[in-house]
């Protein structure tokens, strides 16, 4: 058996152990698990002076068109977000977020600020920007 590592297999599995930590989290705190709502909340969030669309959701996350589609629809009926139409083009929608929204991102930052901590934990500064250096370029290369 070959020692080889396969980046798409780290990359998964670094995935999936987020994934089940973000479940416990959410469990622990009382929190519900937002998964990649909980990103999109904070991506409006940190633009709310802004006009946000579908496309630019697309784009930031890399997520094709009829998955942002639903999600933004599910973040519709519970709550999140409302969909505004814009002056000048009936057809464009900006997304806002809810009162509701806002609270559960407050929340969550700090939820956020501590995994970070622990994510980065004993990595020099060094290593992380070659670390995220290298992550940007097997991103360039999927694309």
């Amino acid at each position: 058996m070959t020692s080889e590592k396969y980046i798409g297999i780290e990359i998964s599995k670094i995935n999936n152990l987020m994934k089940r930590d973000l479940i416990k989290t959410a469990a622990e705190n009382d929190t519900e698990n937002l998964g990649k709502h909980g990103w999109i909340i904070g991506f409006l969030a940190e633009h709310q002076n802004e006009d946000i669309f579908q496309k630019d959701i697309e784009t930031n996350f890399s997520i094709r068109r009829s998955t942002v589609s639903n999600m933004l629809k599910l973040m519709e009926q519970k709550g999140f977000i409302t969909r505004e139409s814009v002056s000048g083009d009936a057809r464009l929608k900006r997304i806002v977020l809810t009162r509701k929204s806002l609270d559960i991102h407050r929340r969550l930052l700090e939820q956020i600020r501590e995994k970070e901590k622990l994510l980065r934990r004993d990595i020099p500064e060094e290593e992380l920007s070659a670390f995220f250096s290298t992550l940007e370029k097997i991103q360039k290369n999927i694309e």
